[in-house]
């Protein structure tokens, strides 16, 4: 192969259920989504094959809209790249979309915004369909002082006071183009009128901000914080004072892109 070529670049899209898996992150104390998929990849090609994924899930966080790239070892990318892929990877995790990119695009640093929304199930008993993709909340809950709330977080803010120990970005500093709740959850019973969600769509999101966020909400709406606790753990910054949501109600929905970026070589792969 030519060393002014290394080989076609591949942006892949895919959906997981991250129960019983460590996160996305290879790691070496659990089996995680990008391992999975690395050692599928590198079943086909025949040699090792390294992904960048758009960005950490942790463990028993779920996604429909997960994004990650890779270069293709050889020349050509094999027609039925995604349906083998789909044969190794299956049920749990599924790839719907792969695109040829310059080999030069980069999952992570090339995306410009994401869409996270958080399930919660407010049934006096949970529902069997839903339990997995959705946190039980068999308590009261005043969903308007949750909306009041959500209001004041779109902007650029610093979000500081919602990550948790180990964030490693430099900057805290985010924009919410959106933060709404929703009526069904992202997954589960369709019927269940009890289903919720909050919706976040920003151009990026600390270490657990969503699931802190989430957890301080409904500890809110149950009456166990004051409505203004969400404001001043937004100005006052660290350490967070709030609950921490369970993962399993969580889901990577959207990761978007410019597909002007994709580059010359820029195709879907059927």
């Amino acid at each position: 192969m030519s060393n002014d070529y290394p080989g076609p670049g591949i942006l892949a899209f895919c959906r997981y259920d991250g129960t019983g898996f460590a996160g996305w992150q290879r790691q070496q104390n659990g089996i995680a989504v990008q391992q999975v998929i690395e050692d599928a990849l590198s079943r086909l090609a025949r040699q090792p094959v390294m992904i960048q994924g758009a960005g950490r899930t942790d463990a028993g966080v779920h996604a429909l809209g997960q994004a990650f790239s890779f270069v293709w070892p050889h020349f050509n990318i094999p027609g039925r790249l995604k349906y083998a892929l789909n044969d190794m990877l299956g049920p749990r995790i599924r790839i719907d979309r792969m695109f040829e990119v310059d080999p030069t695009f980069n999952a992570r640093f090339k995306a410009l915004s994401k869409r996270y929304a958080y399930a919660f199930d407010l049934s006096r008993f949970a529902d069997p369909l839903s339990s997995r993709y959705a946190w039980h909340v068999p308590y009261p809950v005043d969903l308007d002082k949750i909306r009041s709330c959500l209001a004041i977080l779109p902007g650029k803010k610093d979000f500081a006071g919602f990550q948790s120990a180990g964030n490693q970005m430099k900057s805290t500093v985010r924009t919410l183009y959106s933060a709404e709740l929703l009526q069904d959850g992202w997954n589960g019973a369709r019927d269940n009128s009890n289903l919720w969600r909050i919706e976040f769509h920003g151009d990026g999101f600390l270490y657990k901000m969503v699931r802190n966020i989430c957890g301080t909400l409904i500890e809110i709406g149950r009456g166990r914080f004051p409505v203004d606790f969400m404001r001043e753990q937004l100005e006052q910054g660290p350490p967070f004072l709030g609950h921490c949501a369970p993962p399993h109600g969580l889901a990577l929905v959207e990761v978007r892109y410019n597909p002007a970026d994709y580059g010359e070589h820029a195709r879907e792969i059927c």
